[in-house]
């Protein structure tokens, strides 16, 4: 089963966007085990949402663009990781590692539906 998990962090924080050397290298060893293990299949941490946008589309309306930052939000992606694991304790376990690391961060899991879940009809 492959899931993802998304990581958030509050913009406001600048260490969050300012990882110190002890902290990389913290990072570095955490995915390299994940890779070694065979679970790991992509994970790429993103830039501040003031280099982002947002594209919109809404019932019966047009499709809008916003430049970030996104002063509304609080917290905003950080990066992700996508593992493929026997089960969603697994994945909770990998989790809770990664979210070990940081002194404040939420880490979302979500199982990725594949073709298979769809409902057949």
């Amino acid at each position: 089963m492959r899931f993802l998990m998304i990581h958030k962090l509050d913009e406001s924080r600048p260490e969050a966007w300012n990882p110190s050397p002890e902290f990389q290298a913290a990072m570095g060893e955490l995915m390299g085990e994940y890779a070694e293990s065979g679970v790991l299949l992509a994970a790429e941490g993103v830039t501040q949402s003031k280099d982002g946008a947002m594209v919109r589309k809404t019932d019966g309306g047009g499709v809008t663009v916003t430049d970030g930052p996104f002063t509304e939000a609080r917290e905003v992606i950080g990066g992700f990781a996508l593992v493929n694991v026997d089960s969603r304790e697994q994945a909770l376990e990998l989790a809770e590692r990664f979210a070990s690391l940081f002194d404040e961060v939420s880490v979302e899991v979500r199982r990725v539906a594949e073709f298979e879940d769809l409902p057949q009809g």
